[in-house]
């Protein structure tokens, strides 16, 4: 696993790097959030380590940036906040997961693990079609009805994953899991606010038929409308 570290505390920095390269891990390093977004930015890693408060350039904005640039290499971000809207910011941001300081190495390297052995997009499919609605895998475009459909990242990335299960029931663990590489509830609303926003998007202020429908105590469904 080839990992770059985002950090500006030097205790902090060496503590993971030493560790991850005692467990046969290559890893990069940036002490501010421009150099960071420019070494993470040319691709190459697995995943990526960032820091919330970063000089220059903060840890949020740099996440922002790399979505914006569509370069989707997995986020942990390290933080010595703890409130639930500090984890919300960050997911929102296009951070995957979210690690409070201090932590234990352990956690760190399980988490890392988990988000490298996300599968990689399959290569002989370059674009999935529900009813008139379709998504370019390669240039991350949605259109619908031949209208592109502006989506910010991860809103791209959970209609991807109902689009891959179409016609499916895909419950909320399975969002979570699959959209956000969450493997535990963080008690946000962050599933719901998603999907009501692409909800939105898809319909384009009502004037085409739903496509994400919610299945009662079950989860969502994305179907195509009758055309």
């Amino acid at each position: 696993m080839k990992v770059l570290v985002i950090e500006d505390d030097s205790e902090t920095l060496r503590y993971i790097a030493r560790g991850l390269r005692e467990h046969g891990h290559l890893v990069d390093d940036a002490r501010d959030g421009r150099s960071g977004l420019f070494m993470a930015g040319s691709g190459g890693y697995d995943v990526l380590v960032v820091d919330r408060m970063l000089p220059q350039l903060d840890g949020l904005g740099l996440v922002r940036t790399l979505r914006g640039a569509s370069v989707q290499t997995p986020v942990l971000f390290l933080t010595a906040l703890r409130g639930v809207g500090d984890r919300v910011q960050g997911l929102e941001a296009g951070g995957d997961d979210y690690l409070v300081k201090p932590f234990a190495f352990t956690e760190l390297l399980a988490r890392l693990n988990a988000l490298a052995r996300r599968p990689p997009l399959a290569e002989s499919t370059t674009a999935l079609r529900v009813g008139d609605l379709e998504l370019d895998l390669l240039k991350r475009v949605a259109t619908r009805g031949g209208e592109r459909i502006d989506l910010q990242p991860r809103e791209f990335r959970l209609l991807e994953f109902l689009a891959r299960h179409a016609e499916r029931v895909v419950t909320r663990t399975m969002l979570l899991e699959g959209v956000w590489d969450f493997h535990f509830d963080p008690k946000t609303n962050i599933v719901e606010t998603h999907i009501s926003r692409l909800r939105g998007k898809l319909s384009r202020g009502g004037r085409d038929a739903e496509l994400i429908h919610t299945v009662r105590g079950s989860g969502y469904a994305l179907r195509a409308a009758d055309l």
